[in-house]
């Protein structure tokens, strides 16, 4: 059985915001996500265009956390998603997680779970050719209110081939 991809929030919310949420089931077929992840997409969401996209997503999976104790440890320090989605990808020995937020991304390094985040996905998007250009993506994502640090962005930039 091959291992399972969990996923926080932002990465979904911020996808379907762009019109870029095929990137995830293109890239990781299907996804798991934990109750709290599925109800700040869809149930705080609600009304916002972007969460028609999310509920036809047949390939996002809501999964029950077991470990309640790991959730309320994380969670004193990362929001009940992300305390949630760290959690899920150990019980189900995940083999990738997807988080955005930096003290989120610090305690999944600390349980060594392999991870990428939204402007990952985006640059393997542009090297695979599913997008055209990634500076037209992270100016879309920009504008959902998305920060965007400007040293990281020329970073990706020229590793898209983008800039010299």
């Amino acid at each position: 059985m091959p291992r399972s991809i969990v996923s926080n929030s932002s990465p979904i919310i911020h996808l379907a915001k762009i019109d870029q949420l095929e990137l995830l089931t293109d890239f990781f077929g299907e996804l798991i996500i934990p109750p709290a992840v599925y109800d700040e997409c869809i149930v705080d969401g609600k009304g916002r265009p972007e969460v028609a996209r999310i509920k036809q997503a047949s390939w996002l999976r809501v999964v029950q956390v077991t470990n309640q104790n790991l959730v309320t440890l994380l969670n004193a320090e990362v929001d009940r998603g992300e305390a949630e989605a760290i959690a899920l990808a150990l019980e189900t020995r995940a083999s990738l997680i997807l988080l955005d937020d930096a003290e989120a991304r610090e305690k999944a390094r600390l349980y060594h779970l392999k991870m990428t985040g939204l402007l990952g996905i985006l640059l393997r998007a542009r090297k695979s050719g599913k997008i055209a250009s990634l500076s037209e993506k992270l100016d879309a994502l920009r504008h959902t209110g998305f920060w965007l640090n400007a040293g990281l962005t020329d970073r990706l930039l020229r590793e898209a081939g983008e800039r010299p």
